[in-house]
């Protein structure tokens, strides 16, 4: 629903040129708020705004602010005047670094660095994205779905340095926030695996699930995720921008969880002719654990064969009204959006 002058609040989103961030940059100016948003490089402000044309009319009520996660130069700039920070930007490389801290520094201090300018700015509530992997990190399996009120030990050197990152992060913001006396200023979203409609040409990592099973895998191997639209996960954060209930807490975001095989099974039928690489036969958990010990970008999926942890997203639910929309169609305009940009 379009917003109105009257409600129209500035809100800044960092990452606004990724994945996510572009949707809550799509998002918030749908409904009717001016929108600040971070980039490295200034040069990228055209692109960027093509990309958003389709889904959005941005014209003046958004703009550009260079700013890095690994340097305090132009966040109170970006922050000041703002009633809003949603800080979606953060490190998810395709391959895990053989140094945890390229992950992790950037994650936590850049949290840190942009929660501290928010705080200090006045801003009425900062969303952190921040991921499931700080949930369930190190879960192999549960009797039941875990909610928010687990969490991913950072400190377990055996994990992935990007479950590490996620769960170190979020720690530290919401240290921050609990020593200045301030946590309802802050809320979490921890999404699972974002699918949805590419906007432009993406590097996003999540959506290498669906391009490489439409670039024709020698087959599927046996791991799943907990799948989300990123248009849900966009609504969601906000809602816990304003939402009084939001404020404090943390909220798990997905729809369901699925099987690469389930994933597969959908591009088939849904897309036909138009997916004729996709593949139907499951590779031997052998084979995979053989592949990533020569392939980086498998190495971390072969930890997860056969896991199957299922996550509850009921409180965001029930506190907040959030819904998200059938899987189905979720992977299906993802794999539609990837052929069209050439990105499949």
């Amino acid at each position: 629903m379009e917003g109105t002058e009257g409600n129209s609040r500035t809100v800044l989103v960092t990452g606004g040129s990724g994945f996510l961030g572009g949707w809550c940059v799509a998002s918030l100016l749908n409904a009717g708020h001016r929108v600040r948003t971070t980039v490295r490089d200034p040069g990228r402000e055209a692109e960027l705004r093509a990309r958003l044309a389709p889904v959005a009319e941005a014209g003046d009520r958004l703009s550009f602010h260079v700013a890095d996660l690994l340097a305090d130069d132009g966040w109170a700039e970006a922050v000041a005047g703002c009633d809003f920070v949603l800080h979606v930007a953060s490190p998810f490389p395709p391959a895990q670094p053989q140094d945890p801290d390229e992950l992790i520094v950037p994650a936590r201090d850049g949290a840190l660095r942009v929660l501290g300018a928010a705080l200090d700015a006045g801003v009425e509530r900062v969303v952190l994205t921040s991921s499931v992997a700080a949930v369930r990190g190190g879960v192999s399996e549960a009797a039941a779905p875990l909610d928010e009120s687990s969490w991913t030990d950072g400190a377990d050197e055996r994990l992935e340095p990007y479950t590490r990152s996620k769960a170190i992060a979020e720690r530290a913001a919401w240290d921050l926030v609990e020593d200045r006396g301030e946590r309802q200023r802050l809320a979490v979203v921890n999404p699972g695996a974002i699918l949805g409609p590419a906007l432009g040409e993406e590097d996003s990592t999540s959506l290498q699930i669906v391009g490489r099973l439409l670039k024709g895998t020698p087959g599927i191997p046996r791991i799943g995720f907990s799948v989300v639209d990123v248009r849900d996960v966009a609504a969601l954060h906000l809602l816990a921008m304003t939402a009084p209930a939001a404020g404090g807490e943390r909220f798990i975001a997905v729809d369901r969880f699925m099987w690469m095989g389930d994933v597969a099974a959908i591009l088939r039928e849904r897309l036909g002719s138009a997916a004729p690489k996709v593949p139907k036969r499951e590779l031997p958990d052998f084979l995979v654990r053989l592949i990533g010990r020569f392939d980086s970008s498998v190495r971390g999926i072969a930890k997860q064969l056969g896991q199957r942890v299922e996550l509850s997203s009921e409180k965001a639910r029930s506190r907040l009204g959030w819904q998200t929309r059938p899987v189905e169609e979720t992977v299906e305009e993802c794999a539609r959006s990837l052929l069209v940009e050439g990105e499949a």
